[in-house]
């Protein structure tokens, strides 16, 4: 399954707003859902400084041309395959858990076959990826595990049941992997974007338009940013540079902690 991709292409930071920032030279960094949106500018962050990028998606055509533009391999899996999503790990020195989807009906209408596969890309992909990184991590002495959750992950929305609980389920085991990679070396976080700019957002709108029998434009203001001070919509770019600084120096004793990038939607 792809991660939130952006139907625009997201901007490249330039070199000289890299240059005083932490290198990953050596380091080898698996992204999933890396074919546009949050997971491509994540890649292109870290590419940019200095990672072997493995850039993850099942939009081959999409992932290749990120991982072309950067100078990253290209896998084109579909994380609902467990088997496959299990050979990812090997030899990552960091992994960044960005693939997910979205379904959107109410909680007597769900579809059971769509929420078990939404947990199977969200919540067991990332257990077989880690699990398969962490003892080469801890060989090492060095990890950085950076799962992409989001304001769901912390809070509830109606009508999006198996989204809610496959972000609540990865903050728990983000924390679990805290609790156990600590004396090896290895963080594990979560970052929480409220509504971002990717087109896993864009459906919603459609989506939760349909439902509610009213104009898109009215979603984005009168429900996805209700209770959001910052009236816009949050940036890839924003969530890449708070992943980039987590790999860097200055953060070993951040562990297990959830930071959210919503616009101050969780503040109230």
């Amino acid at each position: 399954m792809s991660g939130d991709r952006s139907a625009e292409s997201v901007g490249t930071n330039s070199a000289a707003s890299r240059a005083g920032c932490p290198g990953l030279a050596g380091k080898r960094a698996l992204v999933t859902g890396a074919a546009s949106g949050i997971g491509a500018a994540v890649a292109r962050r870290l590419a940019g400084a200095g990672a072997e990028v493995i850039a993850v998606d099942r939009a081959a055509d999409a992932v290749k041309a990120v991982a072309a533009e950067i100078g990253a391999e290209a896998r084109v899996v579909d994380l609902a395959d467990l088997d496959a999503a299990a050979d990812l790990g090997d030899r990552a020195d960091v992994v960044v858990n960005n693939a997910g989807f979205q379904h959107i009906a109410p909680i007597h209408q769900f579809p059971t076959d769509t929420f078990s596969a939404m947990l199977r890309v969200m919540v067991e992909a990332p257990f077989r990826i880690v699990r398969a990184a962490l003892p080469g991590m801890y060989d090492r002495g060095w990890g950085r595990i950076v799962n992409i959750s989001s304001v769901h992950g912390l809070r509830a929305s109606p009508f999006k049941s198996a989204y809610v609980t496959a972000k609540h389920a990865i903050e728990g085991l983000s924390k679990t992997i805290a609790v156990e990679g600590a004396p090896h070396g290895v963080t594990s976080n979560c970052l929480c974007p409220g509504f971002a700019r990717t087109p896993l957002v864009e459906r919603q709108v459609a989506e939760q338009a349909k439902l509610l029998r009213v104009p898109e434009d009215q979603v984005v203001e009168d429900v996805l940013l209700a209770r959001t001070p910052i009236k816009r919509l949050v940036e890839p770019d924003e969530v890449a540079e708070f992943a980039m600084w987590l790999c860097g120096p200055g953060t070993t004793s951040i562990t297990g902690a959830s930071f959210p990038i919503d616009g101050g939607w969780t503040a109230h």
